[in-house]
């Protein structure tokens, strides 16, 4: 197997094992802070102990060595965590992984303003119509029973830190974020611990919360490791699953009916993104040869 078809296959596993993660707070009886606490202790608690037993202290310093970088990092990812529950339980799955499918526009900007790259008229054209979806999402939401805009600008806000902290990592390709992503968990899961009730989950969803850990531990481990053998244009469109199966799996097993309206401005989002990953990756391609 080849790294791209080996990027491929472990992007897309790390992507599939994502998508049940706002479904799992659908179904887990419990506060959105606990069930955020939980997410957050177990995924960042067993990756951070199975990178100490595996490789020492190294991995952990050598994040703190990039600074500032490092810090954006951690914060942004753990920070996210929190507000990714937070928004899943204000407003509709599909409200929030079509809004957070905005993210390259965050990245591209980001990038703009604090990397001094060039921002292409294609990414222009495709923020146009990523906010044109947005907004068909955000109308939507003022009348629907599921979803809410508090809901949507916590997801929003997710979609920015997410950014911020991928932005933070291109200054420092030569550094892991794995460890900070163990980092950002734990830190975060300390955070909101005396808001939270842990002991309050009932004894027969305890397999589901450990369920839920698990499968944000794995994906934590496989997109980390998957993007360093694919195009970032391919990854883009690999991602894109997460927000076509997420609200279909929400409907299929909790019957959240994501609403016209959040369906057409994610179908706006998506295929403005489709599109705009597609043109790169071609052009990627093309240059390859």
């Amino acid at each position: 197997m080849n790294d791209t078809a080996k990027g491929l296959l472990i992007t897309t596993c790390g992507v599939l094992l994502v998508v049940p993660d706002s479904l799992f707070v659908r179904l887990i009886d419990a506060s959105a802070l606990t069930i955020a606490f939980w997410r957050l202790s177990l995924s960042g608690g067993l990756l951070g102990l199975g990178l100490l037993l595996l490789q020492g202290t190294r991995p952990f310093q050598a994040v703190l060595g990039t600074g500032r970088y490092g810090l954006i990092y951690i914060f942004g990812v753990g920070l996210s965590g929190i507000l990714f529950i937070l928004a899943v339980s204000l407003t509709s799955v599909a409200n929030v992984v079509f809004i957070i499918a905005s993210l390259p526009v965050f990245a591209a900007l980001y990038s703009r303003i604090f990397l001094a790259e060039p921002v292409r008229l294609r990414m222009w054209l495709t923020m146009a119509a990523v906010m044109a979806g947005l907004a068909v999402i955000a109308y939507g939401s003022a009348g629907a029973e599921r979803s809410s805009l508090a809901g949507d600008a916590l997801a929003l806000a997710v979609s920015a830190l997410f950014a911020a902290a991928l932005t933070a990592a291109r200054r420092v390709k030569h550094v892991s974020m794995v460890p900070a992503v163990a980092m950002g968990y734990v830190l975060a899961a300390l955070l909101i611990l005396p808001f939270a009730a842990p002991l309050s989950v009932p004894s027969e969803q305890v397999a589901l919360v450990g369920l839920h850990g698990a499968f944000i531990l794995g994906s934590s481990v496989l997109l980390a490791i998957g993007p360093r053998y694919i195009t970032s244009a391919e990854v883009g469109l690999l991602v894109l699953l997460e927000s076509a199966l997420a609200p279909l799996l929400a409907w299929a097993v909790v019957d959240e009916n994501p609403g016209r309206f959040a369906l057409l401005g994610g179908a706006i989002v998506m295929s403005a993104l489709a599109v705009s990953n597609l043109v790169a990756l071609r052009r990627e391609l093309r240059n390859r040869r």
